[in-house]
C-alpha cells in the first residue's frame, strides 16, 4: 500500500510530461518504481540473512546441516504460556521437536531442523521467552548433527 502511493506521487501528468518523450515511458514510470522498490527489499532482506550468518559464525552451506539438540529452561517457566510459545517460536523457524513441563518446575524439550535456526531458538530460549516468563538459565546438552529430522511437528508433551 505504502508502495502504491509512492508510485502515484511519482507518476507525471499528461500536460507536466515533456513533448518529445514518447508516451509509454511514462505508463512504465510506476512498474520501475515498484522494481526498484522491490529490490531494496531483496537486498534489505538479504543483508539481515547475512547479519545473522555472519553472527553464528557459519558458512551458507553449514545453515543447511541438521541438528538436534536437548534443553532445560529454568526460572518463571510454568504457568506462564512457556510450553505454547516455544512451539509457536519453534514452528515459526521451521523447526520440529517437543516441549514439556518437569516435575522440578522447570520446561525440557528437543529442538531439530537447521543448524542457524537451532542456533536462533536457542538464543530465544535462554533470552526471550513468553511474555510472563523470567529465564534464569538455560541448558544445552545432547547437541548433534543429525541426517534428518526424528519428528514430524513441533508438541507440546503432557
Amino acid at each position: 500500500m505504502h508502495l502504491e502511493t509512492e508510485a502515484e506521487a511519482l507518476i507525471v501528468s499528461e500536460r507536466d510530461k515533456p513533448r518529445s518523450a514518447p508516451k509509454s515511458l511514462w505508463r512504465r514510470v510506476p512498474v520501475c518504481v515498484y522494481l526498484l522498490a522491490g529490490l531494496g527489499m531483496l537486498v534489505s532482506s538479504l543483508s539481515s540473512l547475512s547479519s545473522v550468518v555472519r553472527s553464528t559464525g557459519l558458512t551458507m552451506a553449514e545453515g543447511h546441516t541438521l541438528m538436534s539438540v536437548d534443553y532445560e529452561i529454568f526460572g518463571k517457566v510454568q504457568g506462564v504460556f512457556f510450553r505454547k510459545y516455544t512451539q509457536a517460536e519453534g514452528k515459526k523457524l521451521g523447526l520440529v521437536g517437543w516441549v514439556q513441563n518437569t516435575d522440578q518446575g522447570t520446561v525440557q524439550g528437543q529442538i531439530q531442523g537447521p543448524t542457524v535456526q537451532v542456533q536462533i531458538m536457542q538464543e530465544w530460549l535462554k533470552t526471550k521467552g513468553s511474555p510472563k516468563s523470567r529465564i534464569d538459565k538455560a541448558k544445552f546438552h545432547n547437541e548433534k548433527v543429525i541426517p534428518k529430522l526424528e519428528h514430524k511437528d513441533f508438541q507440546i508433551v503432557k
